[in-house]
């Protein structure tokens, strides 16, 4: 299942706003949305490196686009250091 833009936007704006809630950062919605769809590629390709592949409803991008969006999150607060 494809997930159109607006669910991605909205999707990826939850997990990239939940993402910065976990790690202690605050953004405003876009840096949130922009967070999360890039939590989402990232989140992605490390579960393809396992061999993990989501497929389903937006529960599952969800948890992916968060799950990516802390390791990226956590690499900016490495990098700012």
């Amino acid at each position: 299942m494809e997930v159109g833009w607006f669910v991605a936007i909205v999707v990826g704006g939850l997990a990239g706003w939940l993402a910065g809630k976990l790690m202690d950062m605050r953004f405003g919605v876009i840096m949130n949305i922009i967070i999360g769809i890039v939590g989402a590629v990232i989140g992605n390709a490390v579960l393809a490196r396992f061999g993990v592949f989501v497929e389903g409803d937006w529960l599952g991008y969800l948890i992916t686009g968060f799950m990516g969006a802390c390791i990226l999150l956590f690499v900016v607060k490495l990098v700012r250091r």
